[in-house]
């Protein structure tokens, strides 16, 4: 039609959460009840949609972000940094929540404690999806997260085209429909999100395999500083290996990871060296402030640390 603009076919579609992280560090975190003094705060882009689309966009990714802000400065936070890390992120209309927002707390040795609160993300609904479901039948990778409704994370999988694959991590981790996981190839988690699935702690390997017996294609487990855990569809496993470095916040790191590994993956790699680069990245995220610390594109791929 004369005068609409084409629809932008990104082969990555994320679709998920965009945040404002207010974030302060301790010297120790508090316990129930005690107040402690933190440092200055700090406010940075965030939510786990944001930080996978920007992370995608400056390896080199062409990226589409399907999120909702509010109409305030957090809103307007969020969308100034997607576009300067030339994420497309088309506009929704404003609803009558405020823009999400994360409170977060970290503590001396760079781990985080978090709070979400959910605001615009809640209204991120299966209509929205429909309206933008030429991107997502185009798109070559679909990457998801846990941090809007249900229903519309199971809407944008049913919108995905045959071959279009899925990244999905379940986090914050809840149980997933089966014609969602049926589509997962891979589903990504760490070892915390594999235990509240499962209901028991056990080894990385017997957790794949038990994670494969419920229905998704592939299964990739996050190790901290020991890397990561790829599980095939047929049952084998490979190990990642991780590098140590100083880590100075793991806000974002798993965000990060996910996001190298669904760009590799867009990019045509198999999944194990898609892991290998994803593993990579990870360390460059936990080394900077802030969840979208990662500086634009060049990265070698390699080992690295990642908190999942």
């Amino acid at each position: 039609m004369p005068g609409v603009p084409p629809v932008n076919r990104s082969p990555l579609v994320v679709v998920g959460s965009a945040n404002a992280d207010l974030v302060v560090r301790v010297g120790r975190r508090p316990l129930p009840g005690e107040t402690v003094r933190g440092g200055d705060l700090a406010v940075h882009p965030g939510g786990k949609g944001a930080n996978q689309a920007v992370a995608a966009a400056r390896l080199g990714g062409r990226v589409t972000l399907l999120a909702r802000v509010g109409d305030d400065s957090h809103g307007a936070l969020l969308t100034r940094a997607l576009r300067e890390a030339g994420v497309d992120f088309p506009a929704f209309p404003y609803g009558n929540r405020p823009t999400g927002t994360a409170l977060i707390v970290v503590g001396p040795d760079g781990d985080n404690s978090i709070v979400v609160s959910p605001g615009a993300n809640a209204l991120l609904s299966p209509a929205d999806i429909a309206e933008q479901r030429e991107r997502l039948a185009a798109a070559r990778v679909l990457s998801l997260q846990l941090e809007i409704p249900l229903d519309t994370v199971t809407a944008a999988v049913g919108a995905a085209g045959p071959i279009t694959r899925v990244v999905l991590n379940p986090s914050p981790p809840t149980d997933l429909p089966a014609e969602v996981l049926a589509r997962c190839d891979p589903l990504v988690l760490n070892q915390h999100e594999a235990r509240h699935l499962l209901g028991v702690d056990t080894a990385p390997e017997e957790a794949a395999v038990a994670l494969l017996a419920r229905g998704p294609r592939s299964v990739v487990i996050t190790l901290g500083a020991e890397g990561a855990l790829v599980a095939e569809g047929d049952g084998t496993t490979t190990r990642v290996p991780g590098e140590e470095v100083a880590v100075v916040d793991t806000t974002g790191a798993g965000d990060a990871f996910t996001a190298a590994l669904a760009w590799r993956l867009s990019e045509g790699d198999g999944l194990t060296p898609a892991v290998r680069y994803a593993v990579h990245v990870g360390a460059e995220a936990v080394s900077g402030a802030g969840a979208q610390s990662l500086s634009p594109r060049g990265r070698t791929p390699g080992p690295a640390v990642t908190d999942g």
